[in-house]
């Protein structure tokens, strides 16, 4: 995973468990999807702090796409995937 199950609780403001089965699919639908948009699989270890960053946001996205937020989010987060992009030729 990019981001710990605690670091994903805190990022879309939940303090209990109850969400977690929802949270882990996603995070778990993460990874493809950077490797889909950016052609790199970002899972290694130490996670280069902008795919961690963009999972954040692309996790509360998803987990509440309806948020005030959501179009500020999309730009952000497209963004960073074209960041990632190419920092993925580089590497």
């Amino acid at each position: 995973m990019l981001i710990s199950i605690e670091e994903a609780r805190d990022a879309v403001r939940v303090n209990d468990e109850e969400n977690d089965p929802i949270i882990e699919t996603l995070l778990d639908s993460i990874p493809s999807y950077l490797e889909a948009t950016t052609g790199i699989t970002w899972e290694e270890d130490p996670v280069h702090p902008l795919a961690r960053t963009v999972t954040i946001f692309i996790l509360q996205l998803w987990f509440d796409p309806q948020s005030q937020d959501s179009e500020r989010l999309k730009r952000t987060i497209d963004n960073l995937l074209t960041a990632l992009t190419a920092l993925g030729r580089v590497k």
